[in-house]
């Protein structure tokens, strides 16, 4: 009874902002609705299964990242709260399961927000299939967030990780290519993802893909249940302070701290530089050689030009990692330094200064993690205008950086990965996406990603500039997001006045 009752406390924490609930629902339902059919776009141009088999194993992708995010924090922040729990007397064994059974209600909601949203876009013939796998596909993200969460205390960091492994775990498996591959049978999802799109491997054995999914599943829970029990038995937590000293002289101070605590976390550095490279030279590895059409303009003019697929997906894979790791670094950089910034400037230091240092710090961040992906791109693609094309990756690289330090007081930490998230791989992966529409919609105008991916995709394949409009509307957009950033950063960190 206990036990079930630190389910319900664990339960009432997370709900206790209800954003993290609305979004837990409504990122699945946006994430099937929008990116299913582009996904499955995607598969087919890989060799892949297309259609309807990809379009169902989107629901499992959508339920697995929300659940293994959601689960992430669900340890990262209770660590010390768990340890005391223990400490006063409660078995580390059942408030482990506790910790695990709410993460996997979360996951059952999840799950079950994205089939529903499956079954409206395209109807499901085997209902119980499709919500056996996505519950699975849910409960081995369950474990990895608990297993970052145990092992990553810092937030960007193990948002960064979880990230990085769903992104390799559905772009480099069976649904996105060859079932041949041997290094693909490693990945967490991979006879889950088999099973439920009713495709054989060949090789998996009298137990089939079934048997492979529920083996996965249930070894994946059972090592996170082992280190949940572990860390409620070590572990101390390190709190770094900001410093304090008018603007031109604290702004130098604040950057220093700033810089400071950003360089003692090498975590981040390692990510800033792995996670673009296996991201762009793993998509290269795995993509065919063979024509697409596209539309670019020419002194003017809309012309059609035949690329080869290697080329245009070489082209558009690095503002993706870049945008997406820019959202996360915006959003913690300013979340995590909040309590800091507001002892800071109640002792006298200016909030123009601190967010100064923290925007300083972001630039930078954005900087390496652009330049590792220009490095890792000029392996397999070479622009025709390379300072262009790498000024198109800066901007929207800061523009994302932007959204993600504006979402972080508005969303907090959950609710606000889920959205920095949802808005990147959306905006940028798909939307902008050239492999998709051969030119953009009218609404995808309207996103922030326009103007720099028009430019983007301009000069890497043509020798004029002929995107006046698209740049104007992207540094638009970087302003209006800039001045965003300076009101919410000073509402948020202003000292409050007593009368």
């Amino acid at each position: 009874m206990t036990t079930l009752v630190f389910i319900q406390r664990f339960l009432n924490d997370y709900v206790r902002n209800p954003v993290n609930l609305i979004l837990l629902v409504v990122v699945p339902i946006v994430f099937v609705l929008v990116a299913s059919g582009q996904l499955a776009s995607f598969a087919k141009l890989f060799g892949g299964p297309a259609g309807p088999a990809v379009e169902l194993a989107t629901a499992g992708w959508a339920a697995g990242f929300i659940a293994g995010v959601a689960m992430y924090f669900q340890m990262a922040e209770t660590r010390g709260t768990d340890r005391r729990v223990v400490v006063a007397g409660f078995p580390a064994v059942q408030l482990s399961l506790a910790r695990l059974v709410t993460g996997g209600c979360l996951a059952v909601l999840a799950a079950t927000a994205a089939l529903i949203a499956l079954i409206i876009r395209t109807g499901v013939e085997d209902p119980w299939r499709a919500f056996a796998g996505t519950l699975m596909f849910a409960g081995i993200y369950v474990a990895i967030g608990a297993a970052v969460g145990v092992m990553v205390r810092n937030p960007l960091n193990g948002s960064v990780i979880v990230l990085f492994a769903w992104i390799v775990d559905v772009f480099f498996g069976p649904a996105m290519g060859s079932t041949d591959n041997v290094a693909t049978r490693l990945l967490p999802t991979y006879y889950v993802t088999l099973w439920m799109i009713d495709l054989p491997s060949g090789h998996s054995g009298p137990v089939g893909e079934l048997g492979w999914s529920l083996i996965w599943t249930a070894s994946a829970v059972g090592a996170a249940w082992a280190l949940i029990i572990a860390r409620t038995r070590t572990g101390h937590r390190h709190i770094h302070l900001p410093e304090a000293g008018s603007f031109r002289s604290q702004t130098p101070a604040a950057l220093r701290a700033a810089w400071r605590e950003t360089r003692r976390n090498p975590t981040l550095w390692a990510l800033l530089v792995v996670v673009p490279v296996v991201f762009i030279l793993g998509v290269y590895v795995i993509t065919p050689d063979k024509p697409i059409s596209i539309v670019l303009r020419e002194n003017g003019e809309s012309v059609t030009r035949v690329l080869s697929l290697i080329d245009l997906h070489g082209a558009t894979m690095a503002p993706v990692a870049v945008a997406s790791l820019a959202a996360l670094i915006g959003l913690f950089g300013v979340l995590q330094s909040r309590d800091g910034d507001r002892r800071a400037a109640l002792v006298g230091m200016k909030t123009s200064a601190l967010l100064s240092a923290r925007l300083g710090v972001l630039t930078v961040s954005v900087l390496v993690a652009t330049g590792v992906a220009l490095t890792t791109s000029a392996l397999v693609f070479s622009p025709v205008q390379g300072a262009g094309y790498a000024g198109a990756n800066i901007l929207l690289g800061l523009t994302y950086g932007l959204i993600g330090a504006l979402l972080g007081p508005i969303f907090g930490s959950v609710s606000g990965v889920f959205v920095a998230f949802l808005i990147a791989f959306l905006d940028i992966g798909i939307i902008q996406n050239p492999m998709l529409q051969s030119e953009p919609v009218f609404w995808s105008r309207l996103l922030p990603g326009y103007g720099g991916s028009q430019v983007l995709i301009d000069e890497a394949f043509t020798r004029n500039f002929d995107e006046v409009v698209p740049v104007l509307v992207g540094l638009g957009w970087f302003v209006a997001l800039l001045v965003a950033v300076v009101f919410t950063y000073h509402r948020t960190t202003r000292p409050v006045s007593w009368t």
